[in-house]
């Protein structure tokens, strides 16, 4: 099957209305016959190309056209050759069994050999002079010599069509080449090739991957078409604006924006990382993400891996965060915007020696990379660096702070809430000097205080909780923050150390509030897939890098483990006879342990907690991970998981069940649909699975996201969407 690769705009279509042989099957779209070459045009502009004989092009095409149900079947039927009776059986195919049942419809004999791959590359090869015996030979015996005679033929005739309708026609130069020539001549920075770059292995490994990006197109039983819900969200948020600022010569840009659309689909519809994108490839997938076919996952990761590269990535993420950080700002109000920080320790279960960092789910040390993330009041992700030396988190909390300040000003007030890792006196001084609020709570050990010390109550979530407000000292001259005490239901003292004016009923529920973060953390694993790999390119530490000594750690392990068979034999001994013939066996016992405890003793002064790289067993081993590629990804699943957050935001009033919205959604987001195009607008008509309840509270979804004018990204029209569902 032959499509068109590339759109091209004509400049009206009376430029093009004088060229013999058209066919008009409506007052903008018509048939142009060239030689062996059928061209359709709608709206002055090239929407497919289809050769004698070549019933899958011509059938697709078709089939894009009957989407419009403005069209007449006999008018259009005529324009093709054809009679309405055998395009009312294309649509009743398409129907049934989808695109590729209609692609690959046939009225007799077996199927070519010739994929249209196959004809681009021997077209490729005749253009740089090759003849047929060396195209065969370059094919290594895939087709038969006279297989690729008859290529030969057929490309010199197109050749020689498309040089005589040049010279006779006022067409462009680029629509009279041959089809398969088009992209190759067309410059990479031409707005009318919008040619995707990217490399893959093909054949003999020689041919460079092209995959076209397409204007919108209707189409009926859409695969995934949800996610166009998802993509419009996430471009209304700025990912895709922000990627073009900083992609600068690292990509294209019609080749970054498909693979971005890609990844944000996948996501959608419930796959956690790149390699998902594989999913998208139904009949229907050039529809879906406008692209000539669906991108594999070796060419998307290949894409985003050259923009993340040279800073592409980080300044991609920064001008992301800018982009929240805004907008909690709007929506704090006349209050403090509340930022929470949390570190999140993604293990590693690979090959490589990476190092090692405490994680509190498994209650252990694993390797792995610490992500300290920042999050809004409402725990949408909003900030994510990723730590691999796992530092505390009173390494990152005055950075974080910082560049927080940045973001918004000097003069907009920050309250952070984080937990007790950050409870320091040094960290808490150091943040109220810089004018950064905080909430946290107090480390132990506290004075408890009596039940008449608690003079005030607040009610939160159904819980009364009975609290005191006073002052407390850091000590060591840092000066005095608030303490708020706070009597849990359950008679628990927990005490909030703060510095800010708010009223302590405020604080109270920030701090409670910070558990929207550790949801957020769970969501993310689960549903975007925060945990994934992503980059698996890996970089030496250097040689001078201090680290935790290795040796140091099985120094102390040993000495704990020598200790404890110290007391174990102690306690036995202590309670049998002193004629019991178990009495020498565990003599024996402690003595050797007491004599393992004074080696280990001995080695500790000369074995350092810490040493540098190269004095260590791990010189030469310890690696790290690139972070450029992975910050790219994680880049997109944060726009993912907060524009989730709005959708499900809007969808969780009309749910009997609001607090399931974010899973009834993915319903939503994975549903097929109709696409139907107009001069402004482009209808979506979505078919999601759901109950009568479901069903009526996305109608209203879809009526809300109607009305707030989303564009899909890149759309040269800026048509608005229009959303529906099968009973709206």
């Amino acid at each position: 099957m032959t499509t068109c690769a590339t759109s091209f705009a004509l400049p009206m279509i009376a430029e093009f209305a004088v060229l013999p042989n058209e066919r008009w099957f409506s007052p903008t779209g018509c048939v142009v016959h060239r030689g062996e070459k059928r061209d359709v045009f709608v709206g002055g502009t090239l929407i497919g190309i289809f050769g004698m004989g070549d019933d899958g092009a011509r059938n697709a095409i078709l089939i894009g056209l009957m989407a419009d149900e403005a069209l007449r079947v006999g008018k259009v039927a005529a324009a093709f050759g054809l009679v309405p009776e055998t395009l009312r059986l294309l649509r009743k195919l398409h129907e049934e069994k989808g695109l590729g049942a209609v692609v690959t419809r046939r009225r007799g004999g077996s199927e070519s050999k010739v994929t249209p791959k196959l004809r681009a590359r021997m077209y490729a090869m005749f253009e740089a002079g090759l003849g047929a015996t060396a195209v065969q030979s370059k094919l290594r015996g895939r087709l038969s010599h006279r297989t690729v005679s008859y290529a030969q033929a057929a490309w010199r005739a197109s050749a020689q069509a498309a040089r005589t309708l040049a010279a006779e026609s006022p067409m462009p130069a680029q629509l009279a080449m041959p089809l398969e020539a088009a992209n190759d001549a067309a410059p990479a920075s031409s707005p009318a090739a919008a040619d995707v770059l990217g490399s893959a292995e093909e054949g003999t490994g020689e041919a460079e991957e092209r995959i076209a990006a397409l204007i919108p197109r209707a189409g009926r039983f859409v695969q995934h078409l949800g996610t166009w819900l998802m993509l419009a969200s996430v471009a209304q948020l700025g990912l895709h604006r922000r990627a073009d600022e900083v992609r600068g010569e690292r990509v294209e840009d019609d080749a970054l924006r498909i693979a971005i659309d890609s990844v944000v689909c996948a996501l959608s519809v419930g796959e956690g990382c790149v390699e998902g994108v594989r999913r998208l490839a139904t009949p229907s997938a050039p529809t879906l993400l406008r692209a000539e076919r669906a991108p594999s996952a070796t060419w998307t990761r290949r894409v985003l891996g050259r923009f993340a590269d040279s800073l592409g990535a980080v300044c991609l993420h920064l001008g992301m965060s800018s982009e929240y950080i805004e907008a909690a700002r709007v929506r704090a109000g006349d209050r403090p915007v509340v930022f929470y920080i949390d570190n999140h320790m993604r293990p590693y279960t690979g090959a490589h020696t990476v190092r090692r960092g405490w994680r509190m789910q498994d209650k252990r040390v694993r390797p792995g990379i610490s992500e300290y993330y920042v999050h809004d009041e409402d725990g949408r992700p909003v900030l994510r660096i990723d730590v691999p030396s796992h530092d505390s988190l009173t390494s990152w909390l005055s950075p974080l702070a910082r560049r927080l300040r940045d973001a918004l000003g000097p003069d907009v007030k920050i309250l952070l809430a984080f937990d007790r890792a950050g409870a320091f006196p040094e960290q808490m001084a150091s943040l109220r000097e810089e004018g950064f609020e905080f909430v946290t709570y107090e480390r132990k050990p506290f004075s408890l205080l009596s039940a008449a010390a608690f003079h005030d109550t607040v009610t939160l979530d159904g819980e009364t909780i009975h609290y005191s407000d006073a002052r407390t000292n850091l000590g060591k001259a840092r000066g005095r923050v608030r303490r708020i005490a706070l009597r849990m239901p359950d008679g628990r003292q927990v005490n909030l150390v703060a510095v800010s004016e708010q009223d302590a009923p405020w604080l109270i529920g920030v701090m409670r509030g910070r558990w929207a973060q550790e949801n957020a953390f769970k969501h993310g694993v689960e549903r975007w897939g925060i945990n994934q790999l992503d980059g698996r390119k890996v970089h030496p530490y250097p040689p001078d890098t201090i680290i935790p000594n290795p040796a140091r750690r099985r120094l102390d392990r040993a000495l704990r483990l020598a200790r404890a068979r110290d007391g174990d034999a102690r306690r036995e001994l202590a309670s049998l006879a002193p004629d019991h013939p178990r009495r020498a066996r565990l003599e024996k016992v402690l003595a050797h342990a007491i004599e393992e405890q004074r080696q280990l003793l001995a080695l500790r002064p000369s074995t350092p907690k810490k040493a540098a790289l190269v004095d260590t067993e791990l010189a030469g081993k310890l690696v790290k991970h690139d972070s450029n590629y992975k910050t790219a990804i994680d880049t997109i699943r944060i726009a993912c998981a907060n524009a989730e957050a709005d959708l499900a935001g809007e969808l969780a009033p009309f749910l009997a069940r609001p607090a399931e919205a974010k899973r009834v959604l993915r319903n939503l987001l994975a549903a097929p649909g109709h696409i139907r195009l107009a001069k402004r607008t482009i209808t979506v008509t979505l078919l999601p699975a759901a109950n009568a309840n479901e069903l009526l509270a996305f109608g209203r979804l879809l009526d809300i996201l109607s009305r707030a004018n989303l564009a899909l990204p890149s759309d040269p029209l800026h048509r608005r969407l229009r959303f529906r569902s099968q009973i709206s």
